[in-house]
């Protein structure tokens, strides 16, 4: 064999390229490339899951009588092998809405044997052969079905055996071929190029959507967790300030309270090397979190008596905001009472409730009230319409949001309550736990030696 000029494939390689797609085309047209699954099976509506099979069950209703009819009246074909090839060419029609290539190899096959059979009837020379006209039409309607539901190269294997067939068929009998070969071929690629057009456009919408839904999960799975990282850092503050009085009481209790045996004083040691050591770990967590390079707030962490500021700055900025706390609440917090995780969260489902309506709802009047009952702590913040219509919290909102409450809800043991009212507004209710009433401890004072 001579050498391929340079630059050129090898003809070994055009052969095997060629017996490669020839065999994927053979694959292509004898294995449908989608589960015998109805068309629009997916929708959410019935009507449209019940909307092929009632095409499918017209198509057959018409086209079959219709061949009939065309057969004995323009071709002169006996009754019953009229009826036979009718059969042949429009029952399969009631696949189409499951098994579209299925019906397409029926179809195909009546229709050859039925242009033979015509060919063999003798015609008259005003009739349309190789292709009756109810035959051209119900083959569109397998071409659109097999455009929307199989793979390119199906669709391409399909358009090359139609123009095939109709071309030996012209060439076994010229004078009897009026171009309907021609016509069926053109029209058939037209419509296999608007079938497969709609189905990737339907499968990327598709796909838009499977990766929306993706990404939206992520979202909230990436904002869950930095709130779950801004709560850790906030009860590293909260942990500290306990362990670094246990820290300072147990290394100064030696020098405030007197003789204090060995034992004594080496259990005090001990108690404050591991109250040293819990904080060690926790800074060495804490600078895990964060590893993005950010710093740590140097403020104190806020609490239940700066609701009232946070209330005042929401009113500054246009909301128009009132605070109610009960006194025995007020009491309590006064005197440092609230647990600091609960006191925390409270502040911060507050701040994000007010945030969330300056957000959402600008302009809605707005209630906090905080009230103490039967050892729960009670935080609710109703917002009612926004007076500006088109922006209602439901339509604008996220809910990442109410995933911070939840979370801090969640750590102190609390349950929260989120939700529309009928009015238009939102609310937000957190109950959570508050210790059991303890009689205050007298202050520990150094004895007089």
């Amino acid at each position: 064999m001579p050498p391929s000029p340079a630059g050129s494939p090898p003809a070994d390689g055009l052969l095997s390229a060629a017996r490669r797609n020839l065999r994927e085309l053979t694959h292509g047209l004898s294995h449908a490339s989608h589960p015998p699954t109805p068309l629009l099976a997916g929708s959410p509506h019935r009507w449209l899951r019940l909307l092929p099979y009632a095409v499918v069950l017209a198509l057959a209703a018409v086209f079959i009588p219709v061949t009939v009819q065309v057969l004995t009246g323009d071709y002169g074909v006996p009754g019953g092998l009229a009826g036979a090839l009718a059969v042949g060419q429009a029952a399969p029609l009631l696949m189409l809405a499951h098994r579209p290539l299925q019906a397409w190899w029926i179809v195909f096959t009546a229709d050859i044997v039925g242009a033979l059979v015509l060919l063999g009837q003798g015609m008259r020379p005003d009739t349309v052969w190789p292709w009756t006209p109810p035959v051209m039409i119900g083959y569109l309607f397998v071409l659109l079905a097999l455009g929307l539901r199989e793979s390119r190269r199906t669709v391409v294997g399909v358009w090359l055996l139609t123009g095939s067939a109709g071309l030996l068929l012209h060439l076994s009998a010229p004078s009897h071929s009026d171009g309907g070969a021609l016509l069926l071929f053109v029209l058939g690629g037209v419509v296999l190029v608007i079938g497969a057009a709609v189905r990737e456009r339907s499968e990327a919408q598709r796909r838009l959507v499977e990766q929306e839904t993706i990404s939206e999960a992520e979202r909230a799975q990436r904002t869950l967790l930095e709130e779950r990282t801004r709560i850790a850092r906030e009860l590293h503050d909260v942990v500290a300030h306990h362990m670094s009085v246990i820290t300072v009481q147990a290394d100064s209790a030696p020098y405030r309270i007197g003789q204090m045996s060995d034992e004594v004083r080496a259990e005090f040691a001990s108690i404050a090397a591991g109250a040293r050591e819990s904080l060690t770990e926790m800074r060495r967590l804490l600078s895990v979190l964060r590893s993005d390079g950010s710093r740590g707030e140097l403020a104190p962490q806020p609490g239940l008596d700066r609701v009232q500021q946070l209330v005042e700055a929401t009113v500054r900025a246009g909301l128009p905001a009132e605070l109610s706390m009960a006194a025995d609440v007020a009491e309590v917090v006064e005197r440092g009472g609230i647990p600091q995780a609960v006191d925390l969260s409270a502040y911060r489902i507050v701040q994000e409730s007010l945030a969330n309506v300056v957000r959402h709802a600008p302009g809605a009047g707005t209630r906090v009230s905080v009230t103490a009952q039967d050892g729960h702590l009670t935080v609710l913040v109703v917002n009612g319409r926004a007076p500006r219509p088109g922006s209602p919290l439901e339509a604008s909102g996220t809910g990442h949001g109410l995933v911070g409450m939840r979370e801090r809800v969640r750590l102190t043991g609390g349950t929260l309550d989120t939700g529309p009212l009928p009015d238009g507004g939102f609310r937000v209710a957190a109950r959570l736990p508050l210790p059991p009433n303890r009689p205050p401890s007298a202050p520990v004072t150094p004895e007089e030696p």
